[in-house]
């Protein structure tokens, strides 16, 4: 059908023109045809409304493709749907297997974890220059590529995901390695790099991409920071702000306190305590990391104050402290990241009646 559409607009723009006007003509349609630019799934003409109907192999097949590679299906998998084969799970396991060793899989490592990491938030990312003054564009790639290239190694080396939280080595070059306090790392190449039981550094949260990102252009923000492990980590995103609320540097609150003191200040008002006081005591984990991702003791010639918490009570100590909290409910993390990966395979908000294949 779509060709014939495409030919009789072609014979129409040839009749009113010449043969490139009947070109132009067809080509246009064809771009701006839904099938063109969206994946289209019609539901199937013997499907009851409103209830749940297995996808076809060929749907199938582009749906995983569009996933794991963000492009089209190659002729295996292609042929494995044609022939009816790929819905059968032996077969749908080894393909994702094979598609994930795949170089084109590195598109999932760059669109989905800029995505669910907001990775991409670094591009406007830019601290203060005069408190920050190491940091230029160098430093933020190398931010990115660490990140891409840790996510990409529980990828193709199939690892757990809970190592994604703690984890006994990075990716890292000299300008990073220098940039963590790292010694013996040396040139621009990335490389895998072990890290000792004592290491700063390790796991997601250790990354400078993520405390950057969750900072503000002249210091940390707890809250936002806790807000984001709530919401990518734990599945548990704080309520909405209530109408009105002012944020923290419009209050009579000194600058010149530390943020903790700060803080506590602004969830004074019972209006903010609501949402902080489920926030705060979270983000209040990552403090022992500067807005640009190094470690301090120290802030404004104070010991930092890195006591923290999580919703469901529990107090620990630092960052080390939080991965160890998040790794007792393992399940919290797995879950919240597949939700995730379902959001990014199929385009849409994940709904009650997902629970159990995102619990499978």
């Amino acid at each position: 059908p779509e060709m014939t559409e495409a030919m009789t607009l072609y014979r129409q723009g040839r009749a009113e023109g010449d043969f490139e006007d009947g070109i132009e003509l067809a080509l246009s349609s064809i771009l701006i045809h839904p099938r063109f630019l969206f994946r289209v799934e019609r539901d199937p003409d013997n499907a009851d409304a409103g209830q749940a109907y297995r996808i076809s192999d060929l749907e199938l097949a582009s749906r995983l493709s569009f996933f794991l590679w963000s492009s089209i299906p190659d002729e295996e998998l292609l042929a494995l749907a044609e022939s009816g084969e790929l819905s059968k799970p032996a077969v749908l396991r080894e393909q994702t297997q094979r598609m994930l060793s795949d170089s084109r899989s590195q598109s999932l490592v760059e669109n989905f974890a800029a995505q669910w990491l907001y990775l991409r938030n670094l591009e406007s990312v830019t601290p203060d220059a005069r408190r920050y003054q190491d940091f230029d564009d160098n430093l933020r790639q190398a931010f990115r590529r660490e990140t891409e290239m840790f996510f990409a190694s529980i990828v193709r080396e199939d690892r757990s995901v809970l190592d994604l939280i703690k984890s006994d080595y990075t990716y890292l070059n000299e300008r990073l390695a220098k940039h963590y306090g790292i010694p013996h790392v040396y040139g621009s190449r990335f490389r895998r790099v072990a890290l000792g039981a004592d290491s700063q550094r390790g796991g997601l949260l250790r990354n400078g991409s993520i405390l950057t990102v969750t900072s503000y252009a002249n210091r940390t923000s707890p809250v936002i920071r806790g807000k984001w492990i709530l919401e990518n980590l734990i599945g548990t995103p704080p309520p909405p702000p209530p109408p009105d609320v002012p944020a923290l540097t419009d209050n009579a609150v000194s600058a010149k306190l530390p943020v903790r003191e700060r803080l506590a200040q602004h969830r004074a008002d019972p209006a903010c305590a609501s949402c902080h006081d489920l926030i705060d005591p979270v983000g209040f984990a990552l403090e022992n990391f500067d807005a640009i991702g190094r470690w301090r003791d120290l802030e404004q010639g104070q010991k930092v104050e890195v006591e923290a918490g999580l919703p469901d009570g529990s107090r620990f100590i630092g960052v080390a402290g939080l991965e160890e909290g998040l790794l007792e409910r393992p399940e919290l993390f797995v879950g919240t990241l597949t939700e995730k990966l379902l959001t990014y395979a199929v385009g849409r908000v994940p709904e009650h009646f997902d629970g159990p294949a995102v619990r499978h």
